[in-house]
């Protein structure tokens, strides 16, 4: 059904406007990085709509923060884009993968960036900007934590695909930390949070285990066509079915809200954050993708 302008539930134009103009500071911020970092980034899919619709999803998920406080989100979820890319595109063999893995948990324990290596240079970078947080004591180890459960849960990937092995749904979704969600919300809740002690760590934690997962199942409704071309798992792939997996997210998307309902009066910002990023790609993945051809 078409909604007439006018008509429907839509954004106001005056606070999109605003939105849109910090998401184009982000957007300049991606390509900057991506010129700074080229061998990671040079790649057909890492297209101009890449760097705009990433940049749109942190905006439009946290338009209380400044392009400044939603840099670090921006950051990290770019790297990840071109970890991800390593792993599952240009990696050939298990022992590739592992390595890859070795050099970024050496980097976040602060090892220096391995030369000519613009993945461990650019999470240096990162790595680095983080420490100067007055959080990164309490939090700084929530995010080494984070990156190891991703670079854990792509490795069981890589595993499933190269193997020809086919998880059960249950063991897909228990491996959704390869999605990277809370590892960029560690990354940004470190980067927003200032002077203080650190509160709610663990509730904080299982609220964004909670949206990663509805944003795992999301991701695979609206790129199963994506998925089947390039050879990668897609939840539909695993016997559930659509409306199985719809019944699925529905019930995780229920189960997020309650976890992020009581951290609203004390953490209104990182809740608002998470609902958002979940909602915004409940919208997204009904049309698009952040890919680019390959």
């Amino acid at each position: 059904m078409t909604v007439r302008p006018g008509t429907g539930p839509w954004p106001a134009a005056m606070e999109s406007g605003a939105v849109c103009a910090g998401a184009g500071r982000a957007q300049r911020d991606m390509r900057e990085w991506a010129q700074s970092y080229p061998e990671l980034f040079s790649a057909k899919p890492f297209d101009a709509a890449l760097y705009s619709t990433l940049s749109l999803a942190m905006a439009f998920s946290g338009p209380w923060f400044t392009a400044e406080q939603l840099r670090m989100a921006n950051k990290t979820t770019l790297w990840a884009f071109g970890l991800d890319w390593l792993v599952d595109y240009v990696a050939t063999s298990q022992t590739e993968v592992a390595d890859i893995a070795r050099r970024c948990r050496d980097v976040a324990e602060g090892a220096p960036p391995v030369p000519g290596d613009d993945l461990t240079r650019m999470l240096a970078d990162i790595r680095d900007e983080l420490a100067a947080a007055p959080s990164f004591p309490g939090l700084g180890p929530v995010w080494r934590e984070e990156l190891g459960l991703m670079l854990d849960g792509m490795l069981e990937e890589w595993r499933w695909k190269s193997g020809k092995t086919v998880p059960t749904f249950e063991e897909y979704l228990g491996n959704a930390d390869n999605l990277g969600f809370s590892f960029v919300f560690a990354a940004h809740w470190i980067h927003v949070t200032g002077e203080g002690a650190v509160a709610d760590v663990e509730r904080l934690r299982e609220a964004s285990r909670a949206v990663q997962r509805v944003i795992r199942l999301l991701n695979d409704l609206g790129t199963y066509e994506r998925d089947v071309a390039w050879g990668d798992l897609n939840a539909l792939m695993l016997g559930t079915g659509r409306a199985g997996v719809e019944r699925r997210i529905a019930e995780l998307a229920a189960r997020s809200r309650e976890l992020l309902a009581p951290l609203r009066a004390a953490h209104p910002e990182l809740a608002g954050y998470m609902e958002r990023q979940m909602d915004f790609c409940a919208g997204f993945y009904q049309v698009g993708d952040y890919w680019g051809a390959l």
